[in-house]
């Protein structure tokens, strides 16, 4: 009796664990979320804006980190250097031509487990119509119920650098810079279950 006892506590926990370990589809959260770009202006400053997010699913596998993904849109509307005329230079067709790609997207091709919960993740960012691999330097900040929301909860931060002249953006260079350093910083949640009603 009682190792039947074991038997089904231990079969309860695996279980449990199993459950717990499968892949959870997160959704981005636009008002927890930056992805800001900086530039070199001249030499003098280095400038930063927000694309903001505009829609972003992460899939995480925690007991395999290398099947997650994850995979955003960024609207060229939602462009924001805090500076209207900026704004405004940048959408133009020397920049971003934003009225002809509205949009900029992220997806993930390969997540690498670094250990530390540090990652690399591979994917192809599409910008100005073209399209290039990138790597992300991830970090997981967080992962657990969120104390606000009463749902479960993800958090990563995330750095890259490319050069804007590989996606057909190269006006002003070298003067205004080629290099554009990325940060990011996002957290997402798992939709409740009423959340399409």
């Amino acid at each position: 009796m009682r190792a039947y006892r074991y038997l089904l506590i231990t079969g309860l926990l695996g279980a449990t664990v199993a459950a717990h370990a499968d892949p959870v589809t997160y959704k981005l959260d636009p008002a927890h979320t930056n992805v800001l770009f900086s530039w070199s202006h001249f030499g003098y400053s280095n400038p930063s804006a927000n694309f903001g997010l505009g829609d972003g699913t992460l899939v995480f596998d925690e007991k395999n980190p290398a099947k997650s993904s994850v995979e955003v849109t960024l609207p060229l509307a939602n462009l924001d250097t805090h500076v209207t005329k900026l704004d405004e230079h940048l959408k133009k067709p020397d920049f971003f031509d934003a009225d002809k790609f509205p949009t900029a997207t992220f997806k993930s091709t390969k997540v690498q487990p670094l250990g530390g919960g540090k990652f690399k993740v591979t994917g192809d960012l599409t910008v100005h119509g073209v399209t290039k691999p990138v790597v992300l330097d991830a970090k997981l900040n967080k992962s657990g119920e969120h104390p606000m929301l009463k749902q479960q909860a993800i958090g990563f931060d995330a750095t890259t650098s490319l050069k804007r002249s590989d996606f057909g953006i190269g006006a002003y260079v070298p003067n205004v810079g080629d290099e554009i350093k990325i940060r990011i910083t996002t957290e997402g949640a798992v939709p409740k279950a009423d959340a399409t009603q």
